[in-house]
């Protein structure tokens, strides 16, 4: 990518003639959630909030505080990442993120601290129900629309958590050590794209480290690649309690530190500019930022906005509706008939909903909505009657649990149907700790499993913030309904989805493997003494499952519907101006429903690409809404720099030359049509040299012809000897393809002197002049 360095710090006006107090001042927090103001600068105070999926508000009587996880105030609570990440709908998001805005303007927030684009690492994370995806181009296309939807609204947003903060354990001291080529594919590419192309007013820097430096005082991540080569205008804040040296950190790219800290890392930053250990210059730069970001806030937010909570829990009730994931549904089972005779709703999940998960972004709702409330609602005709069969607490008795669970055997046993809920209990996942495995509980497996020997006619309904494992049970339930947490509106969805009211669409934004040990990071997973190591490389959620031809429970993309679709016509247009084409197919909605197909377009590099690769990559993604039998044509719009890799070596993005495979799926294993498109790779911005290998040289287009005319010429006159003639040779030239030139020049039966080397090497340099290549 071209580097897009940050505009030249001009002087403000305002803030000439501020005292190094006042300068000071502003580098942390006035209080908990908000920042300081300088009157005599202008320099407003802001007011900021956690709300990736609504408000926290900060309890009214003052008498709250940081680690006081409950609001005070009520606010929409709509579905979190894990949820809205199924609904693969930008738009929908976009429009979530615009309620939040209004919500927050009434309330007085200029700074919702927001959203979390954290790639799902492993399935253990506890805070996975915060992130959307285990793939950047989806958490990108996720978590940018929030973005926007905020920052259009008048409300800044804080993206976070940069970077590399995939676990709990040790969170605010562990050290991701990652190699270039992952970190910046896999681990910084949302935060790429979001900042690019959707400008965000804050960052939030991280508690953990990269490769041992800490987040906070990183300014290889704050400076050189946020700012010099992205461009970031912004101010980079940290996450509350990040800070350890505040003066590295101010020197690194850090501008803000929260919360405050009642002035004694003020006169830590007095202290280092009047000795000299902090150039005043590194604070001026630093204020100068948060004086413009105090101002944006707070004046691009309308004066005041009303808000009507029914309708944001209209909206959070239809946002639920798309991310409801059905995993499977054999023979039809779903969506219920109304008219049916009787069903048995069991499980204390569809009585007491788990609706978000606990830690910094837990709201309290407006209202709440169980499922056993909606399902009664669209019952009809139908005989629905409820037991708990579980408890959510550890306080049951073993004679309580069989209790309960004698009680449901009885109701599923004389029901037609049985909707069964399970799921895990607010105590499993959280900010602040990993989970310890992936199984539901122990008690709801067994009734799972008495509950089938009774009925077979079993729909499984869970609700979860991070993947549960299901096998080996789903081969035996019918039918099973993903419905993550969805928010204070999320039990109307379900029971829309089941009596088929509402057609699901949502698709896994992650994979739900067979086992733990099959995840790709299973093996370095949290990591030890205060490291982990991402050993898996790029090979992160489904392109490591794909790369080891491992099987899934449920891969990455699927989710069916009531409703059956077909694709055709795959092509890909190019657009050779803008680097970029165009990927179309016609899709067709083949069942008698009507429906939306969430289209998935997949890219796998050349055969013999430089890198290792995975088999598919997602590069995009669309979606339609069909009448049963209506066809139509989408489009997915991709650039040349889509199909690229870091080069660590070159110290870049590349695209190889070669042969590229487009997929077009309804998952990332089910694989409609796919295309093959020619690319022309980059040339290497590395020169040639001695120390290059001989299958470097031969790829080189100007030094490879160069090479072999020497070869050509030296076997010509020596008659039939060497030279070309061992080039000739498949298992020779092989042999030789990774031994540098210089070492191959240096045996006696070399075709070229090491002065020969040398040669080449300048007349390669000088042929090669300003031919690097670039991304877009």
């Amino acid at each position: 990518m071209t580097p897009q360095p940050s505009p030249p710090s001009v002087p403000d006006p305002g803030l000439v003639g501020l005292t190094l107090a006042d300068k000071a001042s502003l580098t942390s927090g006035a209080g908990d959630f908000v920042t300081a103001a300088v009157d005599a600068a202008a320099v407003p105070a802001v007011a900021m909030s956690d709300g990736p999926h609504g408000l926290r508000l900060p309890q009214e009587s003052g008498n709250g505080g940081q680690l006081d996880l409950h609001s005070a105030a009520p606010a929409t609570c709509f579905p979190p990442a894990v949820a809205l990440g199924s609904s693969w709908d930008p738009d929908l998001a976009h429009r979530v993120a615009g309620a939040i805005a209004a919500e927050a303007i009434a309330h007085g927030v200029q700074v919702v601290l927001g959203p979390g684009i954290n790639i799902k690492r492993s399935p253990l994370c506890g805070r996975n129900f915060e992130y959307f995806s285990e793939d950047p181009l989806l958490s990108a296309e996720m978590g940018g629309a929030m973005v926007r939807g905020l920052q259009e609204a008048g409300v800044g947003a804080a993206l976070k958590h940069f970077a590399a903060n995939n676990q709990e354990t040790d969170r605010m001291r562990v050290s991701a050590d990652i190699d270039e080529r992952p970190l910046r594919e896999i681990y910084l590419r949302a935060f790429e794209r979001i900042v690019r192309r959707d400008r965000p007013w804050s960052v939030m820097s991280a508690y953990n480290g990269v490769n041992g430096t800490p987040l906070s005082e990183n300014s290889r991540l704050l400076t050189d690649i946020l700012r010099g080569e992205w461009g970031f205008d912004g101010i980079v804040m940290s996450d509350w309690g990040a800070v350890r040296d505040r003066v590295a950190a101010l020197r690194a790219g850090l501008d803000l530190q929260m919360p405050g800290t009642g002035g004694r890392t003020d006169r830590e930053v007095i202290a280092a500019v009047t000795s000299g250990v902090l150039d005043e210059k590194t604070l001026d730069t630093a204020v100068a930022r948060l004086a413009r970001f105090a101002r944006r806030a707070t004046q691009a937010a309308p004066a005041e906005r009303s808000v009507s909570n029914a309708e944001h829990h209209r909206l959070a009730g239809e946002a639920a509706d798309r991310c409801v994931v059905l995993l499977k549904n054999d023979e039809d089972l779903l969506p219920l008939d109304p008219a049916s005779s009787s069903v048995a709703v069991i499980g204390e999940l569809a009585r007491t909903p788990r609706y978000q998960g606990a830690g910094s972004s837990q709201v309290t709702p407006t209202r709440l909505d169980t499922a056993l409330d909606g399902l009664r609602e669209l019952a009809a005709g139908t005989s629905l009657d409820f037991a708990a069969g579980y408890v959510l607490t550890d306080t049951t008795s073993p004679d309580g649990e069989q209790a309960l669970a004698d009680e449901a055997l009885r109701l599923a046993s004389t029901s037609d149907t049985v909707l069964l809920f399970l799921g895990l209990p607010a105590r499993d996942e959280s900010e602040g700790f990993d989970r310890d495995h992936i199984e539901l509980p122990a008690a709801q497996l067994r009734l799972l499993e008495r509950v089938l020997d009774v009925n077979p006619r079993v729909v499984v309904v869970l609700s979860n913030g991070g993947v549960v494992r299901t096998a080996p049970w789903h081969t035996a339930v019918p039918a099973l309904v993903e419905g993550w947490l969805l928010g204070q509106a999320g039990g109307g969805a379900l029971a829309r989805v089941l009596f088929g009211v509402v057609n699901p669409s949502g698709k896994l934004a992650e994979t739900v493997p067979l086992r733990l040990e099959d995840a790709p990071s299973h093996l370095s997973f949290p990591g030890e003494e205060g490291r982990v190591r991402y050993g898996e490389g790029v090979f992160v959620g489904y392109r490591g499952y794909d790369a080891r031809r491992c099987e899934v429970a449920f891969p990455f993309g699927h989710g069916l519907s009531y409703t059956t679709f077909a694709y055709s016509g795959m092509r890909a247009d190019r657009d050779a101006e803008r680097e970029a084409f165009t990927v179309s197919l016609t899709v067709a909605n083949t069942g008698g429903r009507a429906g939306r197909e969430i289209v998935q377009v997949y890219g796998a590099g050349p055969a013999d690409s430089a890198v290792a690769r995975p088999p598919r990559e997602l590069l995009g993604f669309t979606s339609v809404f069909l009448a049963p039998g209506e066809s139509r044509e989408v489009a997915v719009e991709l650039t040349r720099g889509d199909l690229a890799y870091y080069s660590e070596r070159e110290g870049g993005w590349r695209v190889d030359g070669g042969v590229y495979r487009l997929e077009a799926g309804s998952s990332s294993r089910d694989i409609r049509q796919c295309v093959e498109l020619a690319v022309t790779g980059d040339p290497s911005r590395l020169p040639l040299s001695g120390r290059s290998t001989l299958a470097e040289w031969l790829g080189h287009p100007v030094g490879g012809p160069l090479l072999m005319e020497r070869f050509a010429r030296a076997r010509a006159t020596a008659g039939n000897g060497n030279g070309a003639g061992v080039m000739d040779d498949p298992v020779m030239r092989r042999f030789l393809a990774g031994i540098p030139l210089e070492v191959i020049c240096e045996f006696p039966q070399s075709s070229v002197p090491p002065e020969g080397v040398r040669e080449l090497t300048e007349l390669v340099a000088a042929a090669t002049d300003d031919t690097g290549g670039s991304m877009n």
